[in-house]
Formats: structure tokens, C-alpha cells, sequence
């Protein structure tokens, strides 16, 4: 098996500009286009029937497709643990400096969820982060220095 295009991930939201300005604006995606889902497409699918999709390119590759139904309301998220949950548990970006995109997550929306905001693991630097509506985001860079055992990631 090989793999004919990059990676792609959905993520259902409830306010489809506001997250896309994030995503765009901070973390430096670009939106390629968007699209109605039909019913006839969505339904079947077990997505809920008609939906309106926005691709983003990831600058690394990949894409993040923000999806909102238009049929069925999004329910407002449980406020459990990532961890705690199944299903998605965060979208991680790979960035080569951390610190202006976490300067400028708090007024694009976002709340810290690493105390302290970021931490130091096996030669990394790593912060997490509430986008707008809850999804957690994970940011990555390898400017940490020593690395510190007994960390995950």
C-alpha cells in the first residue's frame, strides 16, 4: 500500500469562520476552498446530512478540514479530559519556533492547558492548547536543550 496524498484530518465545528480565521491566523494554514456536503452524501456517510467543509493546508502538508453540519446542531463538548475521551484527542503542529504562535494564541481565542504554558520533554518544547471551541492543539518545537526523562512524548 502506498499513500497517494498527504494526511488529512476533520474536525466538526460550530462556527466554521471563526475557526478558520484561527487556524489561518495563527497556526498558518491556508484556506484552498470549501464545499457543500449533500445530504445525499453526508447522511449516508453517518455524518448527519448536509454539511459546508473548508479545506486547510497545513504549511508542513496535510490538510485540517473544518466541518460544520448544517442539519444537525453541534452539541456543545463534555468537559472531560482530553485523554479521558475516545476519539480525537489533539492536532499537533511540528513548528521550529513555538513561542510567537503560544504569544499569540490568547487573543486569537485559544486558553493554555500545559502549566507551566510550556513544558520541556526528551529534547522538545511542548505547549497544549484550547482552540476557540475546546479541540485541543499541541505544539511541538526541538529547541529544548537537555531532554528530561520520564516524559512521554
Amino acid at each position: 500500500m502506498v499513500m497517494t496524498l498527504p494526511f488529512e484530518v476533520g474536525v466538526v465545528v460550530r462556527d466554521l469562520e471563526l475557526m478558520e480565521r484561527f487556524y489561518c491566523a495563527v497556526l498558518g494554514c491556508r484556506a484552498e476552498r470549501r464545499s457543500r456536503v449533500p445530504h445525499s452524501v453526508g447522511g449516508p456517510a453517518g455524518l448527519g446530512g448536509e454539511l459546508v467543509v473548508a479545506w486547510l493546508r497545513v504549511p508542513s502538508g496535510g490538510c485540517v478540514k473544518l466541518i460544520l453540519p448544517r442539519s444537525v446542531p453541534v452539541s456543545a463538548r463534555a468537559a472531560t479530559s482530553p485523554a479521558g475521551r475516545p476519539g480525537l484527542a489533539y492536532l499537533t503542529f511540528h513548528l521550529d519556533d513555538l513561542d510567537p504562535v503560544v504569544a499569540a494564541l490568547p487573543t486569537a481565542g485559544a486558553r493554555p492547558l500545559s502549566d507551566p504554558v510550556v513544558v520541556r520533554a526528551r529534547g522538545r518544547r511542548i505547549s497544549f492548547w484550547a482552540d476557540p471551541e475546546g479541540n485541543v492543539v499541541e505544539l511541538v518545537d526541538t529547541r529544548a536543550g537537555d531532554s528530561e526523562p520520564g516524559h512521554s512524548n
